[in-house]
């Protein structure tokens, strides 16, 4: 058997309304017919795309990873039809690009769009740079802003040309009523004890180099919150129920502090990532130019960062 793009549809719906009977009933099919299908495709892989109980379903490892590649193509797909509905409407050469949701991909659009005032720039966000990157390598993005880690570096083909925009330290943030909050900087060892909250896998190497990292300053973080979104991050920090790493421009205030960690044991890279084929690749070094300023321009909403940038 051959997964086909209903198997994967099959496989976000399940996973998104966490059971298979939930799953089936947004579908329009039988729970019996899903479960043949789901353990059809377990069966093509060797293993198991999910693990079940009484409370539902749960991705494996391979189901995470399975899961973002299998939304990226269905999101191209969408994309390949909206572009097909709307071909020949734009009034002049349309632009497409991806990046990681922030300010540094909006600022990069915006660049772009003023650099090329003849051309419609359209901007695509994605939490996971390997989605990002799945839409590079299907020829669905012209380029994209994207991030790796230490560890997991991203290997572009012949057919990409990319470079590195800025490496920027992993921080952590903390309660301002924290026993270290007085610190300038602070050990990765001394947060051993500490409650965590984490982002959730993002297929290109996160949260898994943390937990490296973790490993070699000798615990494991215990981990009591995955949340996507920094709205309840924050607040999870400001009332002491948790540390989380975060990116040095997390705004501190109301009850947050940001902290450099002493060694810089995490780094992530930011990069710009563009097929040779696509009309930005004979200017890319003015697009990489844009894309470093976009960077800078965010960085500076953290004086402090820059500050300590320079020491």
């Amino acid at each position: 058997m051959e997964l086909e793009l209903r198997h994967l549809t099959s496989l976000c719906a399940i996973a998104d309304a966490g059971s298979v009977s939930r799953a089936a009933a947004l579908l329009g099919v039988s729970q019996p017919a899903l479960t043949a299908q789901l353990q059809r495709v377990e069966r093509e892989l060797g293993a198991q795309v999910f693990v079940r109980d009484r409370k539902g379903v749960t991705p494996t490892p391979l189901g995470q990873s399975l899961l973002t590649r299998a939304r990226g193509v269905l999101l191209a797909m969408d994309e390949l039809r909206r572009d097909s509905d709307r071909r020949g409407l734009a009034a002049g050469p349309v632009v497409r690009l991806g990046g990681i949701a922030g300010a540094v991909s909006v600022g990069l659009a915006d660049r772009l769009s003023d650099q090329l005032p003849d051309a419609e720039v359209h901007l695509r966000t994605e939490y996971s740079p390997r989605v990002l990157w799945d839409l590079l390598m299907a020829s669905r993005l012209d380029a994209a802003a994207l991030v790796d880690y230490p560890g997991f570096a991203l290997r572009p083909p012949a057919t990409v040309l990319s470079q590195v925009i800025a490496v920027e330290p992993v921080f952590v943030a903390m309660s301002e009523r924290h026993r270290l909050a007085d610190r300038a900087s602070v050990a990765l060892s001394d947060l051993a004890d500490e409650p965590w909250a984490l982002t959730p896998y993002d297929g290109a190497g996160w949260p898994d180099c943390f937990y490296a990292v973790c490993g070699e300053a000798g615990f494991t973080p215990r981990v009591l919150y995955t949340v996507s979104d920094g709205t309840p991050i924050r607040e999870l920090v400001a009332t002491g129920r948790a540390v989380t790493p975060c990116q040095a421009v997390f705004a501190c205030g109301n009850g947050v502090l940001v902290k450099p960690l002493e060694g810089d044991p995490v780094r992530m890279r930011h990069i710009l990532a563009c097929r040779a084929d696509s009309p930005l690749a004979e200017n890319f070094d003015v697009v990489l130019r844009l894309a470093c300023d976009a960077y800078w321009a965010y960085a500076q909403r953290r004086p402090d960062y820059l500050s300590w940038l320079g020491n």
